[in-house]
């Protein structure tokens, strides 16, 4: 006969991911990690989210995020955990430009999201008049930023509002798509917040800034990408997911989420499998967007539900092109160039990606292949333009911005809906209450691009406290590794 405690070290705990984005993969694959049995639900018939690879004139790119910011660990950490650590490349051209005032400007050094610690920095890119501006910073009385401020609103009142124009806005638009007046500082650059806090004048506080990282992070790329696409991580962490015991059911909506007196009911749209209908489990990871989450929640936590509701999102498009290299000769040097939205253009940004990345160029040696993106927080209308309309205006810009005359011989675009979650002003303290909300629910967490960070690590490093805190938190007993509970 059994002794109790032997009959509890065999029993696994479950836990249910909604979700299958990176961050609900890398959710699961440290859940595994302790020996509890998950199952990943994913709605549609793809992993991977925001994160997706495809071919062009015979060359892999990627149709979603195409990098990763290395000098953070957890997205680098989790590649090499599932077997990508030797395809880790960086950029193979990382100098890019401004095309504003009519011109392709170069981008300056020695800045954080577009702010200088000397205003000479910027010199080329702003008018004598906004350079002079800057330099007047040192000299103004300091301004209260409160608890948050939005980005924009503070840089003008110190810089001038031409630095934000011409710099922070398509600086911060590549990351956000949002609109660098609205977007909170607190959140979206933590390390001008702390400049703006603890100096009175914003340039001498970037400059403590800079010398400090100087002296904190060793050298090597900011920047990482996969060969063939970071859009590959996805399927690794799927497939080390399913290596180690886990479940993963793609085109799988769920339908309800409901508190038991054992744990979780999850009640799902499995369309062949009855037996899929309804799960249950100890634990339940939130990895969707905010809009879903919110649907779910609405009846165990009605408080969480109607902040994760007020989060907005910002749509876009990618149009992805090969050329004939032929065509493509007089392309300017460099890995593309960004955008500002004071310039009425209607692409954000171009990112060449046969300079940027080794492996376009190896793999398709006569194409010249680039990318533009079109889209913003509230220019919704532009992606309901046909396929074909937003492949004009890409190529019309392009050759007004660089010479480029010819057509592309293949191209493809690709839809982001709501896409980017949107960072305002009072983000933080919206995160905070909603996690103060959950913390009501035993057993459930939220993670994924809407909480701490858009980039690839902040999605992982969501993933991770979602996971740890499930394991923290309940009763889950621990597994024995692959198969446990099966």
């Amino acid at each position: 006969m059994e002794s109790s405690a032997q009959h509890v070290d065999t029993h696994t705990g479950h836990v249910v991911v909604i979700g299958g984005g990176i961050a609900g993969l890398a959710a699961a694959h440290r859940l595994l990690g302790t020996g509890i049995r998950v199952t990943l639900l994913e709605a549609t018939d793809r992993l991977g989210g925001k994160l997706r690879t495809g071919e062009i004139g015979g060359a892999p790119v990627d149709l979603g995020a195409e990098s990763m910011l290395a000098r953070r660990p957890e997205a680098v950490d989790l590649a090499e955990a599932v077997g990508l650590g030797p395809l880790l490349q960086p950029p193979t051209a990382t100098t890019a430009s401004v095309w504003t005032r009519g011109a392709l400007r170069p981008m300056p050094k020695g800045h954080v999201m577009g702010v200088p610690g000397d205003p000479a920095a910027l010199a080329g890119l702003l008018s004598d008049d906004g350079l002079a501006r800057i330099a007047r910073e040192p000299e103004l009385p300091p301004t209260e930023v409160g608890d948050d401020v939005a980005v924009g609103a503070y840089v003008a009142e110190r810089l001038g509002r031409e630095v934000v124009d011409r710099l922070v806005e398509p600086l911060l638009g590549g990351v956000y798509a949002g609109d660098a007046y609205r977007i909170s500082m607190k959140a979206a650059v933590p390390q001008l917040f702390e400049a703006a806090t603890t100096h009175d004048s914003l340039l001498a506080g970037v400059r403590a800034l800079q010398e400090r990282t100087a002296a904190e992070q060793p050298g090597g790329a900011v920047f990482a990408g996969i060969e063939g696409g970071v859009g590959r991580l996805p399927g690794a962490v799927a497939d080390a997911v399913r290596a180690g015991g886990g479940e993963i059911l793609l085109e799988t909506p769920v339908l309800a989420l409901t508190r038991t007196a054992g744990g979780w009911h999850i009640r799902t749209g499995h369309p062949t499998r009855p037996d899929l209908r309804d799960l249950t489990a100890d634990g339940v990871v939130l990895a969707t967007p905010a809009w879903s989450a919110s649907a779910l929640l609405a009846e165990e936590s009605p408080a969480a539900s109607a902040e994760l509701a007020a989060i907005e999102y910002a749509s876009m498009a990618l149009v992805t092109m090969a050329f004939r290299r032929a065509d493509a000769g007089a392309m300017p040097d460099g890995s593309g160039f960004l955008v500002p939205p004071v310039d009425g253009r209607t692409i954000k940004a171009s990112t060449f990606s046969t300079r940027k990345w080794g492996w376009v160029a190896e793999a398709a040696p006569d194409l010249f292949v680039l990318r533009t993106s079109i889209g913003r927080y509230g220019e919704e209308e532009q992606l309901r333009r046909e396929d074909s309309e937003l492949l004009d205006v890409s190529l019309d810009d392009l050759r007004e911005a660089t010479g480029l005359a010819a057509r592309p011989v293949a191209h493809e675009v690709t839809r982001w809906t709501a896409g980017l979650p949107q960072y305002p002003v009072g983000h933080q303290a919206r995160i905070a209450r909603i996690r103060d909300s959950l913390a009501e629910l035993p057993g459930l967490r939220v993670c994924g691009a809407a909480y701490d960070g858009v980039g690839i690590p902040a999605c992982v490093a969501s993933a991770r406290r979602a996971a740890d805190e499930i394991i923290a938190t309940s009763t889950l007993a621990p597994g024995t590794g692959r198969g446990a509970g099966e």
